[in-house]
């Protein structure tokens, strides 16, 4: 009997806790570009910072829906909050029947087009699994700068790497001094960008009637990165006919992500849960 509850409790215990994910190379052959870090600081830690080395991080759904979710972590362009906006999350898609990704993509270090780069690669590398997978359609979603770097993959992309839907947590969406989160931006692109690039990487105006489906979080009182950031992009993404979806909480303030305590948190899955079954049909 002792033998049996011990086993049980095991059981549990791996369910609770989810499974390890496949890991995978993003460049396995060498980047075509490099981003000059040398050495990786805290590189094996949920919070890895000046990444050199993009590493794709799958879970894959046992009864996969045809859905599929690419995370970009948040971190200001300097490090990534690779657990409450990355890896914490993999058992909640998982349990709605969704293949989820983490990707640990590399800190541009002056070159601008590093990180984008590792996300359409791994858009390419999801999709090279698609059948394997069961993926249908794939999303890409982003908190903060990740919420930048995931719009920024929504609005500048190829036939081959277009995602299918976005979900935006707290983005950082504008390059624009008088609004953006000006980490974000000089660790991005410097701290005196061409006006030509502060526009290229401003989303909101980026956006066209062929930018996927956006589902957005934002709180009223986020002192580190402004709502306005949310609320220009949704009413870009409107004007272009886009579906979209934008939810602002009264207090929060910034980087929640998973965490249970924000005081939203049950309101946001329920709505995100809900919002994926729709553009899912």
């Amino acid at each position: 009997m002792k033998t049996l509850l011990l086993i049980s409790l095991l059981t549990i215990s791996c369910a609770m806790f989810g499974q390890k994910p496949i890991e995978m190379n993003v460049w396995p052959n060498g980047a075509p570009k490099d981003n000059g870090i040398k050495a990786e600081k805290d590189g094996n830690t949920d919070h890895p910072s000046y990444t050199n080395k993009a590493i794709l991080y799958v879970y894959p759904a046992q009864k996969g829906n045809g859905q599929a979710v690419l995370a970009c972590p948040g971190g200001g362009y300097t490090h990534l909050a690779m657990a409450h906006e990355g890896k914490d999350l993999a058992d909640w898609f998982n349990a709605q029947g969704i293949t989820y990704a983490v990707l640990r993509y590399r800190m541009p270090n002056g070159h601008d087009e590093i990180p984008l780069s590792d996300v359409h690669e791994a858009i390419r590398m999801l999709r090279k699994h698609k059948s394997e997978w069961n993926i249908k359609k794939l999303g890409i979603m982003g908190s903060s700068a990740g919420g930048h770097l995931a719009s920024t993959a929504a609005t500048h992309f190829d036939a081959e790497t277009r995602p299918d839907f976005q979900i935006l947590f707290y983005p950082v969406i504008t390059m624009d001094p008088s609004y953006t989160h000006m980490g974000s931006h000089d660790n991005l692109l410097g701290k005196n960008p061409a006006k030509e690039l502060e526009k290229k990487y401003s989303n909101e105006l980026q956006v066209t009637p062929q930018t996927p489906p956006a589902f957005i979080m934002h709180s009223s009182d986020d002192g580190a990165v402004p709502v306005a950031n949310s609320v220009n992009y949704y009413t870009a993404l409107v004007k272009n006919g886009v579906p979209a979806s934008l939810h602002i909480y009264p207090i929060g303030g910034h980087g929640w992500g998973f965490r249970d305590s924000f005081t939203y948190k049950r309101q946001w899955t329920g709505e995100l849960e809900k919002w994926l079954r729709e553009i899912n049909k």
